[in-house]
């Protein structure tokens, strides 16, 4: 039974799937520090110094200063601000493979577009048929 484990985990398929996961995680984290760190910041100065992550609303109808407050009073909020963030990240994260997929898709398009395709050959049958019509055409 182990060796048959052994023999479906080293599969191809399954060791590019794990680097894929691998690889995915590692980029989201990238993106979601682009939305929070970089991207987000000069999107709320630009409204007026709104700070996305504090966007909150306070379901007890208690005003906290700030939703670190509001959590650590233990008020049950609805965080859209965090919700937000986790939106544009994705949109970012899609956006960025289906580029990625894109070009993936060209390049291996490109290797088939240099290599010219030879028609198939005809079965033998057919090549045999088309004489007869040829020398039936012919008689005629």
């Amino acid at each position: 039974m182990f060796n048959e484990f052994k023999k479906f985990a080293m599969r191809g398929n399954v060791v590019d799937l794990a680097v894929g996961f691998v690889l995915g995680g590692a980029f989201s984290t990238i993106v979601k520090s682009f939305v929070d760190d970089i991207l987000m910041p000069p999107l709320g100065l630009l409204l007026g110094g709104v700070d996305f992550t504090n966007l909150y609303v306070s379901l007890d109808g208690v005003r906290y200063d700030s939703l670190a407050a509001a959590q650590e009073a233990g008020a049950a909020t609805l965080n859209y601000g965090l919700f937000i963030n986790a939106i544009i990240s994705f949109l970012l994260l899609a956006f960025a493979l289906f580029l990625l997929i894109k070009g993936m898709n060209r390049m291996t398009d490109k290797k088939k577009d240099d290599t010219p395709e030879q028609p198939p050959a005809k079965p033998r049958n057919e090549e045999l048929l088309e004489e007869i019509r040829d020398l039936l055409k012919a008689r005629n």
